[in-house]
């Protein structure tokens, strides 16, 4: 009967069993990257802490293939494509509540929207929406109403035959916008805030084989020549303008090969001018995975369609082909990676865009339509607080932070790597030296150990001064005195010699 029972209780438990353990394999697949590229496992540094379904939101209409995000405050904005709205949703505590449905602008012709794919908030309360099909960007107020119209430049650099087509857009503080159009590869389609077309920036610098250059320039006739494609520039992925005014741009066109190299650049972070100043100091660049397993149905690199920059210059990737994301310091390191591809919770089979609300982590999926709301656990959350210590000046309690994090994770490498920054900033530069050795951070390590050598002979520098002065004066002091002898013992034997004379 002990044995009986024992089996009915065991029976009881093991569907929550079997669920945790679905949970835990597709919520805990977290890991960075080693010094030697191999896969280190971590602990999680976010967990699932809601997901945001048409039917939570209280919706008729269930959302349907559902193109991007936007975040402003405690607001989400969905542009909800396949039903032609923008959702509006209000995090109010713990809830996620449906504010409005925007189908419309009023005063636009037509009023309606034809497969909305973004949107944007100013501060203000303006909305912007890339109303794709209809061929063009408006502008309303907080209320719906029109105030103004992007549409297709009338101008000898764009291409008059071919439709205007707004995938993506964003605002800079001072009204500027920059429109991602599909079929535009010379960059980024740039307007002023009365609306004036003022040309394109950054663009996607031009990729080509040489031997496919030799080919085409010299070894085919006119005629084929024609027919082949030309080298342009590809046009990005997506686009996220950062609380600096910097375009963060994912491009996904590029081949694995160049990935290592400055060739691929899957991430740019655009300035004024159009040039990519992008920090890459980590040991790998911010390309996502490193590996990927031959032969599986989601082989292949990383393909980031979209980012997220936090206002401490962290940066959020989200890749489609392995349903991850990952996250980047102002400096390019890689700080976790973890997601995968499934219809679970925490996975992912259709990734398509990301926001963050404080550092929780919105992430859209047009297959499953829904959002899945990321929160930070404790680990993340001290990974997060070690890095705004350093940057508020505080590098001892920084530093004390970092080792925080290594209690739970003794494999972080940038757990090293920030003690040894906290410990430089202090001026201790023997101690950083150590850190930055553990950590196999060679250029950090070659920097703690100029300051270090400064330091040294600066503080040595007398003793040395002294000691050369000694080597060189002393014996310059004997010969001196050995002259002197020889020059009075001189003088002696003379006199002498002209005494017995006399």
């Amino acid at each position: 009967m002990k044995r009986l029972a024992c089996l009915m209780v065991l029976l009881c438990f093991l569907p929550s069993l079997a669920i945790g353990a679905n949970d835990g394999y597709e919520t805990t697949y977290s890991y960075t990257y080693d010094f030697w590229d191999e896969v280190q496992y971590s602990p999680d540094p976010y967990r699932v802490s809601d997901v945001i379904y048409s039917v939570t939101l209280g919706l008729d209409t269930a959302m349907r293939k559902p193109q991007s995000l936007f975040v402003q405050g405690k607001r989400i904005y969905v542009a909800d494509t396949g039903n032609n709205r923008i959702l509006e949703i209000e995090k109010q505590g713990e809830e996620y509540v449906l504010l409005r449905v925007i189908d419309h602008i009023s005063g636009a012709q037509p009023e309606t929207f034809s497969s909305p794919t973004d949107m944007f908030v100013d501060p203000e309360g303006n909305l912007y929406v890339a109303d794709r099909d209809n061929n063009r960007v408006l502008m309303a107020d907080s209320e719906g109403n029109l105030i103004r119209e992007y549409v297709k430049p009338v101008d000898s650099t764009f291409d008059q035959s071919m439709a205007f087509l707004p995938n993506k857009i964003v605002v800079d503080s001072i009204g500027r916008v920059y429109v991602l159009a599909t079929n535009v590869n010379k960059g980024l389609v740039k307007y002023e805030p009365d609306g004036t077309f003022t040309g394109y920036i950054g663009a996607n610098p031009v990729k080509y084989n040489l031997w496919d250059y030799i080919w085409k320039e010299f070894l085919t006739t006119k005629e084929q020549r024609a027919q082949q494609a030309s080298f342009v520039p590809t046009e990005y992925e997506n686009i996220y303008i950062d609380h600096e005014g910097f375009i963060y741009c994912t491009n996904i066109v590029f081949s694995e090969y160049d990935l290592r190299s400055d060739t691929a650049k899957p991430i740019r972070r655009i300035n004024a001018i159009g040039n990519d100043i992008l920090i890459k100091n980590g040991w790998e660049p911010p390309i996502g995975d490193l590996q990927w397993l031959e032969g599986s149905q989601d082989y292949g690199p990383s393909k980031f369609k979209d980012i997220t920059v936090f206002d401490d210059d962290i940066y959020v990737a989200f890749d489609r082909t392995h349903g991850r994301v990952f996250g980047y310091d102002p400096q390019g390191s890689l700080l976790w990676a973890f997601g995968t591809k499934g219809n679970s919770e925490g996975a992912f089979l259709g990734a398509v865009s990301i926001e963050h609300m404080d550092h929780d982590l919105l992430c859209l999926d047009e297959n499953e339509n829904s959002i899945t709301v990321f929160t930070p656990t404790d680990y993340g959350s001290l990974i997060y607080r070690a890095n705004d210590e350093y940057l508020r000046g505080e590098y001892e309690t920084s530093a004390d932070t970092w080792r925080e994090v290594l209690k739970l994770n003794a494999n972080y490498p940038l757990g090293f790597v920030g003690i040894g920054r906290a410990l430089m900033r202090q001026n201790d530069f023997s101690g950083a030296m150590s850190y930055f050795k553990m950590a196999h951070d060679r250029q950090n390590y070659g920097r703690a150990y100029r300051y270090y050598r400064k330091d040294v002979v600066e503080k040595y520098i007398g003793w040395g001064v002294a000691v050369i002065a000694a080597l060189l004066i002393v014996p310059l002091i004997f010969r001196k005195r050995k002259q002197m002898k020889e020059e009075v013992e001189a003088y002696e034997r003379l006199r002498i010699g002209n005494r017995d004379k006399a």
